[in-house]
């Protein structure tokens, strides 16, 4: 019995003991350190909706934070993959002591990837988000990585020399990057790497360091990888290695010396007496080695005496070649000028040059052509196509003008083909274009033609035409309602019949404040730089007006429309917009923003950039209309768009502010992006109260595959894969973030689309 009571007494002991160390502490069960660290990277994520999740203090693991997993009182894992998260990870990571597995992909997370990492970490996961900056070469403390993925981010730089702990890494994948520069030497220690994907970079360089690794599965196609491929590499059984400079030729390695054969390597008799007697041949051999290293130098300096006896020569050619080449062009340029203007009133001024002399005429003939009164420029023809009377300035005295002008402006190019290399030449300014249509009939209006006293200073404007109020009154109908195309913020657009039947759009710009302050010069100014947009995907400009206080456009007319009637009005256009059909619309509308953006210097922005504004051609190809046109919105204008814009659905958070970038550009195509995915409006007051906002109805819904699949333009029929949906709606998410900071450039959204032809 009493043997009964002291086990019984163990036992309550024992339990006690258990009890009193099992209880977590006063704080809560998840060491402080852990708590802080999360606690940090919940605001540098911008404090996303995760259950549980606190700014100051919390139980991660006693209160079943999302994503958080626990051992004892230390957080193992975190996993936040497909969270629809943003911000960036900040350095609080480092400060995990137990964690091993991390997992933040198919966000998107910005920033830099933290230099600070935690050393436990074995399983490390960032793709599929919008990371920049370069690898930190602070990956070499992570000893006991197995799985690291950096893919679809938007890293640049080399990758760096970092692998030589990383003995156990199995899988490393940092494909669809910006990456460059040649693979690092350590890469070679990965003694465990079976799984390696660099597709979709600009790593260049030999493969020469991956030949040992036991590689069952390799990726490095879309690089800039050279030389032959190392024989080992070819037995991995998974290996991809398209859209590469490969040279396929096998070069055997320098540092392979021919095995000499066995009769050479045997000493001959006479070689043997000779040993004997004379003792081994180093000395000799020592010898002419140092002849061979002095005969190398000497050759070397004669190289360089020769290169240098070259280049002087050289010199003395091309200096004597400018010489007579100048002596040649004063003696054509007196002869052309005295014969080109023979008989004329005007006589060279003293100290005038030839080529100045032939300037000075040249602008002379074009200004007696643009200011002469109608009566002496040319007759008046009454009966021309039915037309009403209109001035044809092609009497024999203007073509006699034509003909010097034109003569002394061949004579120019043939001076300036002659002397492009020389810097010490300034040519005038190009001459006033001309055109026959400065003129026309206009009730009301003196008969008298009023040109521009000041003509468009650009060499771009060769080809756009001047137009007359008069005949763009004939070619539209008198800008009749059957002619109406649409009007927008600037102004309305009339379509134009020319009469050889050629088919052009008027763009009519009202007379609000914006245009009202800008005088005939602004307007020139601005028609000159809407002349120098010349892309495949913008819509072109054809001519201008400027007469009588009106202000209009010509552009090039799209028969098929804007790619808003084409989805919401016309049924038999949104017929013919296929899933590719639509990648194809995408992409040609980025392209025209990329050409703007980067290739334009200072780069444009349009500022209006909408489903509206994008034309369809009869090949159904993209046309982007308005570029250029944004110095026309005045403030006056922007406060109604900031209202009226907003309510469309295009306009990006900053333009409330004032604010507009070729970043909300990018802003108004992730809206288009919308359109062409989903067949709705960007504003749609018809539909229920939730879903008027097309952005705010289908934000949530990107990243959930079913919810996507639904939302998606059901004239579509689903005939569309589920993983060019799921790149498509990832570009629209990035196109519309909410920070102008977080959205791509337009040209990486160009070359996703391209991956998706």
């Amino acid at each position: 019995m009493g043997y009964l009571k002291w086990e019984m007494f163990f036992w309550v002991f024992f339990i006690g003991l258990v009890l009193i160390f099992k209880a977590p502490p006063c704080g809560g069960l998840t060491d402080p350190r852990d708590v802080m660290a999360m606690n940090n990277l919940y605001i540098a994520l911008g404090y996303p909706p995760l259950r549980g999740w606190l700014l100051v203090g919390g139980d991660p693991c006693g209160e079943n934070w999302q994503g958080v997993e626990c051992v004892f009182s230390n957080i193992t894992s975190i996993n936040l993959s497909n969270e629809n998260l943003g911000g960036e990870l900040g350095d609080s990571l480092q400060f995990l002591g137990s964690v091993i597995h991390l997992d933040f992909s198919n966000n998107h997370i910005g920033g830099i990837i933290p230099s600070a990492l935690p050393p436990t970490v074995r399983n490390f996961s960032l793709s599929g988000n919008q990371f920049t900056g370069s690898i930190p070469i602070t990956l070499s403390t992570l000893s006991q990585l197995l799985y690291l993925s950096f893919e679809n981010n938007r890293l640049v730089g080399p990758i760096p020399d970092v692998f030589q702990q990383l003995t156990s890494l199995t899988n490393l994948d940092m494909s669809t990057n910006s990456l460059d520069g040649q693979l690092p030497p350590s890469m070679g220690n990965m003694l465990a790497l079976s799984a390696l994907h660099l597709q979709n970079n600009r790593l260049g360089g030999i493969l020469d360091v991956l030949q040992d690794l036991p590689l069952q599965d390799l990726d490095v196609e879309n690089n800039l990888f050279s030389g032959p491929i190392p024989p080992k590499l070819l037995t991995v059984p998974n290996f991809r290695k398209e859209g590469n400079p490969f040279n396929t030729t096998i070069i055997p390695s320098p540092l392979e010396a021919p095995t000499p054969s066995p009769a050479a390597q045997a000493p001959t008799s006479e070689e043997l007496p000779w040993k004997h007697v004379n003792g081994p041949s180093s000395t000799i051999t020592t010898r002419t080695i140092q002849s061979k290293k002095f005969l190398t130098a000497k050759a070397i300096i004669w190289i360089a005496v020769a290169g240098f006896l070259i280049v002087i020569a050289l010199l003395l050619c091309i200096t004597l070649s400018r010489c007579i080449k100048a002596k040649r062009r004063d003696k054509l340029a007196g002869e052309h000028y005295f014969e080109s203007y023979k008989g004329s009133s005007e006589k060279p001024k003293p100290g005038e040059s030839s080529l100045q002399q032939s300037s000075r005429m040249e602008a002379e003939a074009a200004k007696e052509t643009v200011v002469r009164p109608p009566q002496e420029r040319g007759r008046v023809d009454t009966g021309r196509m039915g037309l009403p009377p209109k001035l044809q300035p092609q009497d024999e005295r203007f073509m006699n003008l034509k003909r010097n002008v034109q003569s002394s402006r061949d004579l120019r190019d043939n001076e300036i083909d002659m002397t492009d290399t020389d810097d010490d030449i300034l040519l005038p300014p190009p001459p006033p274009p001309f055109s026959v249509e400065n003129s026309g009939v206009i009730p009301g209006v003196p008969t008298t033609v009023t040109t521009v006293e000041r003509p468009l200073q650009s060499q771009h404007l060769n080809s756009v035409r001047v137009f007359t109020v008069a005949s763009l009154q004939q070619y539209t109908t008198s800008f009749s309602q059957e002619n109406f195309l649409g009007s927008g913020i600037l102004g309305s657009v009339y379509k134009a019949e020319l009469p050889d039947g050629k088919l052009l759009a008027v763009k009519k710009l009202d007379n609000n404040t914006a245009i009202k302050q800008r005088n005939d010069e602004e307007f020139l100014e601005l028609v000159s730089n809407i002349s120098k947009l010349q892309h495949p995907n913008i819509v072109e400009l054809v001519g201008y007006c400027a007469e009588h206080g009106q202000q209009l456009l010509v552009y090039e007319y799209c028969r098929n429309g804007s790619l808003h009637d084409a989805l919401h009005i016309y049924d038999e256009i949104h017929k013919k917009l296929s899933w590719n059909r639509r990648i194809q619309i995408a992409l040609g509308a980025a392209r025209a923003l990329e050409y703007m953006h980067g290739v334009c210097q200072p780069p444009v922005v349009h500022r209006n950039y909408k489903s509206v504004n994008l034309l369809l051609d009869e090949k159904l190809e993209t046309l982007v209309s308005d570029c250029g046109l944004s110095p026309l919105l005045s403030s006056f204008t922007l406060s109604q768009m900031s209202g009226g814009h907003n309510s469309y659905g295009y306009s990006a958070l900053e333009f409330e502010s004032g604010s507009y970038t070729c970043q909300s550009d990018v802003y108004g195509f992730g809206v288009v992006l919308l359109e062409l995915l989903t067949g709705r409006k960007s504003y749609d007051r018809s539909r229920p109260r939730g879903e008027q906002y097309l952005v705010r109805w289908a934000v949530p819904k990107l990243h959930d595959i079913d919810a996507l699949s639904r939302m998606v333009d059901p004239s579509l029929n689903g005939a569309f894969s589920m993983k060019s949906l799921s790149r498509f709606a990832d570009i629209i998410s990035s196109c519309i973030q909410r920070e102008p900071e977080f959205r791509p450039p337009i040209s990486e959204i160009v070359q996703e689309l391209l991956q998706m032809i």
